[in-house]
């Protein structure tokens, strides 16, 4: 919850500098600037220069090729969609990512859990509606943004499988120090066309932007170690109360009632995956050999 607070101030920030700043230029920031905290944290628990080794280089040039893509999405959504919106349209990954924990991960998930994945991607449906049935005159644009906001929900869910799968195998430092360097040479590669010199404010949002982004991966990270993606994803529901206060106060964003609606549909389906996981957790203790539902 704490790196989802963070995110949510990050992604405001983003959406403040989308209208001056190139977005590949946005990521090398969060990126790079976000290598500070990590080389910090790494240096109080000694973890550094260990932290380069690897037994998995092509796993986390995978991870990375995939992350980089759904930043590119989530942050190109965000100039084009109010926050509140990208962020509910984002409720999808966590619910993709109980689907793909299943195929990839072996993870059990049964009847009660799917019906609660099928019950909340309606209500991103809900979400979609206004943007994707919206006039051409605002539409092409509020489409598009819906478009994009729905591709980092697919490229988040598989990043998720992705720490998942890696934290077998890696330490935490290595999983978000490789992330960071890679989509911060991907970024850099594309300065020859068109970056800007930003303002003396837009400097400090862009540093901000990093060092939110190097914490909050720190603790996502973290996060996968000590609990299921299928536990763990669904906290991410508490980012729509941040979106709404930030949304309204810096760029006057009033949400759709559909949009409400909708998001209140996949907060109660990720609501009751938590309940079933903990219900579930019980039962395992109590019984070994119950089959997941």
């Amino acid at each position: 919850m704490a790196a989802i607070f963070i995110f949510t101030c990050m992604a405001a920030g983003v959406k403040y500098l989308s209208e001056t700043i190139e977005t590949p230029q946005i990521i090398f920031y969060r990126s790079f600037v976000g290598l500070v905290p990590l080389i910090v944290w790494m240096l109080v628990r000694r973890e550094f220069p260990a932290a380069l080794h690897t037994v998995r280089p092509l796993g986390h040039l995978w991870r990375a090729v995939v992350g980089t893509a759904a930043m590119g999405f989530y942050f190109m959504a965000l100039a084009r969609l109010p926050l509140p919106d990208v962020t509910a349209i984002l409720y999808a990954s966590p619910l993709i990512t109980l689907g793909l924990a299943t195929v990839i991960l072996g993870e059990r998930v049964g009847l009660h859990r799917w019906s609660a994945v099928g019950i909340g991607l309606g209500g991103v449906l809900l979400i979609l509606w206004p943007h994707l049935g919206a006039g051409l005159a605002e539409g092409d644009r509020a489409a598009l943004g819906a478009i994009l906001a729905l591709m980092t929900a697919f490229s988040m869910a598989f990043v998720m499988i992705q720490i998942r799968s890696l934290t077998g195998t890696e330490s935490t430092s290595t999983i978000v120090l490789y992330f960071s360097l890679y989509p911060s040479l991907f970024a850099l590669a594309t300065l020859p066309f068109g970056w800007t010199v930003p303002s003396a404010g837009e400097f400090t949002i862009l540093m901000l932007i990093g060092l939110g982004g190097g914490c909050g991966q720190l603790l996502l990270t973290q996060s996968y170690r000590y609990a299921p993606v299928s536990v763990v994803a669904p906290f991410e529901y508490t980012a729509m109360l941040w979106a709404l206060l930030l949304g309204f106060t810096i760029f006057g964003d009033v949400p759709q009632v559909i949009m409400l609606v909708g998001a209140a549909i996949v907060i109660g389906a990720g609501l009751y995956v938590i309940y079933r996981e903990r219900r579930l957790g019980i039962a395992d203790k109590q019984a070994p050999r119950t089959q997941g539902t």
